[in-house]
C-alpha cells in the first residue's frame, strides 16, 4: 500500500508542470472581464463579516472571547478556502472532457487545481485577516508556528472529499445540484459564523464530529489565541484527514478508467 500511494505521488511530481498550468488557466478564467478581480476574494469574506456581525452583535448578541469580527472573518475565510474548492471540484472532470477523453494524464490534476486555486483566494483574503489582527491588537506569538500544519491538515481534507465529489458528479449528475444544498447545512454545522459548542444535547454530540470545526478552532487558536491547537479534537481531524485524503484518492484512481465512457 505505501509503495501503491508513492507511486500517485511521483506520477503527481511528474506531471507538475500541468497541475500549475491548468491552475494559471482557471484563475484566468475565474476572474476573466470581472471589474473586481481578486477583490472578490477579500469582499464577499468582508461582506459576510459583516452581515454576520450586525446579527450576533446588535440582533442575537453573542459572547465568542475574541472580537466578533475577527471571529466571523477567520472562519468565513477557512471556509470560503473549502466550500470554493468543493464548488469548483464537483464539475471539473465533466466541463474538461475533451481533456478526459483524449489525453492521458493524472485525471486528479483537474481536482486538485480547483482547491489549489481556491487557496489562491484564501491566500489574498489573509491579508485582511492580518490586518483586523494587527486592528485589534493582536499579534502573532509562537502559535503561529503550528499554522502550516493546520493548513496542510485542511488541505488534505478538501483535497480528498474534492475527489470523491468530482468522480460522483461524473457518473450521477444531479450530486452538483445536491451539493449545494448539503455544503449550506454544513457551513451552519461547522463553527464558522458561531462557536459549536454551544449546542447542547444530542445535536451538539452529533455536530462535534464534523472534522471542519477543530480545523476552524485551530486556525482562531493558532491566530486569534495564541495558543496551540485543541490536541484531542485537532488529533482527530488530521487522522480524518489523511483517511479521507487517501481513501478518496484510490477510490478515484481505481474509478478513472470509466471516466472517458462516462463524461
Amino acid at each position: 500500500m505505501p509503495n501503491y500511494f508513492t507511486a500517485l505521488v511521483r506520477e503527481q511530481f511528474d506531471y507538475r508542470e500541468l497541475l500549475v498550468r491548468i491552475t494559471a488557466r482557471d484563475l484566468t478564467l475565474r476572474y476573466k472581464q470581472t471589474l473586481m478581480g481578486f477583490g472578490w476574494a477579500i469582499f464577499m469574506p468582508l461582506l459576510n463579516t459583516a452581515i454576520f456581525s450586525v446579527v450576533f452583535t446588535r440582533v442575537a448578541p453573542l459572547d465568542t472571547g475574541v472580537p466578533y469580527p475577527l471571529f466571523a472573518f477567520c472562519g468565513l475565510l477557512v471556509w470560503n478556502w473549502f466550500a470554493s474548492s468543493l464548488r469548483f471540484a464537483v464539475t471539473s472532470l465533466t466541463s474538461n472532457a475533451n481533456l478526459v477523453t483524449k489525453v492521458y494524464f493524472p485525471r486528479e490534476i483537474l481536482p486538485f487545481s480547483a482547491v489549489v486555486v481556491a487557496f489562491v483566494d484564501f491566500a489574498i483574503g489573509s491579508l485582511v485577516l492580518v490586518a483586523l489582527l494587527a486592528y485589534y491588537g493582536i499579534a502573532p506569538g509562537w502559535s503561529i508556528l503550528f499554522l502550516p500544519l493546520v493548513v496542510l491538515v485542511q488541505f488534505l481534507f478538501t483535497a480528498g472529499v474534492a475527489l470523491l465529489l468530482a468522480m460522483a458528479n461524473l457518473f450521477y449528475r444531479d450530486v452538483k445540484y445536491l451539493f449545494e444544498v448539503a455544503i449550506t447545512i454544513w457551513m451552519f454545522a461547522s463553527s464558522v459564523v458561531y462557536p459549536i459548542e454551544r449546542v447542547g444535547g444530542r445535536l451538539g454530540t452529533l455536530l462535534a464530529l464534523n472534522p471542519m470545526t477543530p480545523i476552524l478552532d485551530a486556525y482562531r487558536a493558532v491566530l486569534i489565541q495564541g495558543v496551540a491547537p485543541d490536541p484531542t479534537g485537532f488529533a482527530a481531524a488530521a487522522v480524518v484527514s489523511v483517511v479521507v485524503c487517501l481513501s478518496g484518492w484510490a477510490i478515484f484512481h481505481t474509478a478513472e478508467f470509466r471516466f472517458a465512457e462516462n463524461v
